[in-house]
């Protein structure tokens, strides 16, 4: 399993995820970089996502939205701010309404992703940082940790596949 861990720090205000993969940081760049292979692991298993939109540039954006097992749809969206092949990404991340719009009563959060190489592979840790401890505690209580854990729990998969 690729992920190592997933530590929650209330203090500081941060959900760090991070997760050792058997493929080059290069490669694994590619999974946030090409959006078709985003869309195979943003969402957990039962969650699948959907790019609408993909501006993967400093100031761009991402759209998107994740069908769950009944039919109903979960829309977010991306704001990015910096972006550093092969090794870094940084991103406010959001919930959206059924129009796509942000949505106003849900938080968003800073994520910082960066891909090291790590043994004969790439470790990805990706460090979402809240407003409030308040906020984290919605996410946290809605399964975010889980959620993102069984998320890139797939990525695994798809380095083998291709």
């Amino acid at each position: 399993m690729s992920v190592t861990s997933v530590d929650k720090d209330l203090d500081n205000l941060t959900l760090t995820l991070t997760a050792d993969f058997a493929a080059s940081v290069e490669r694994v760049w590619q999974l946030w970089a090409d959006p078709r292979q985003l869309e195979r692991w943003w969402g957990p298993p039962t969650y699948p996502a959907t790019v609408e939109e993909y501006d993967l540039t400093p100031g761009g954006g991402v759209t998107y939205f994740m069908t769950g097992p009944e039919g109903d749809t979960h829309r977010g969206w991306w704001r990015v701010t910096t972006v550093t092949p092969p090794d870094l990404l940084e991103f406010t991340d959001g919930f959206a309404d059924q129009e796509g719009n942000p949505a106003a009563d849900m938080p968003t959060m800073s994520v910082r992703v960066r891909l090291t190489a790590h043994g004969d592979g790439a470790r990805m840790e990706m460090r979402s940082t809240f407003d409030s401890r308040e906020q984290m505690e919605q996410l946290l209580k809605m399964g975010m940790d889980e959620g993102l854990r069984q998320a890139v729990s797939q990525i695994d998969a798809l380095l083998t596949s291709t």
